[in-house]
């Protein structure tokens, strides 16, 4: 029996690119968090996911304690940082994926449900907005099991 797109969504994807029209000059992309972003999306069988996107290069703490930098460090680890998590539901005739975003560390997500067109080929797991604003590029992750 051949494997559902539900099945051969669910694991662990390391982002390859991460990048959004840029509306002043159409046709060109620009890289929020910049061209070297990583990232790891995954999707669970019961139907969980869990993104966690950053640039790439962000400045520790001064004092190296996760919960007392100044607060000029932690906006700017922020800043440089997205993560949400919670239930996704998939729709194949449609080829979209929501995502419904119950914790996030942007507040303004919380309770929201995004939905965004996918395209899955091979190892390659595109995700995109309605007119290809935002697209997001991942592989699939190594196998770490055991």
């Amino acid at each position: 029996m051949a494997e559902s797109v539900r099945e051969k969504l669910v694991g662990a994807w390391r982002l390859t690119e991460y990048s959004i029209e840029d509306k002043k000059n159409a046709g060109e992309r620009y890289y929020p968090l910049g061209k070297d972003a990583a990232g790891v999306i995954m999707y669970t069988p019961d139907g969980y996911m869990s993104a966690q996107l950053m640039a790439s290069g962000r400045p520790v703490y001064a004092n190296g304690h996760i919960h007392s930098g100044t607060i000029d460090e932690m906006a700017k680890a922020a800043k440089g940082y997205m993560a949400y998590s919670g239930r996704f539901d998939l729709n194949e005739e449609t080829n979209t994926l929501t995502h419904h975003m119950e914790v996030s560390m942007n507040p303004t997500w919380l309770g929201q449900a995004q939905e965004r067109y996918y395209k899955l080929e091979d190892d390659t797991l595109t995700i995109s907005t309605p007119g290809n604003f935002a697209v997001l590029v991942w592989k699939r992750a190594e196998n770490n099991a055991e």
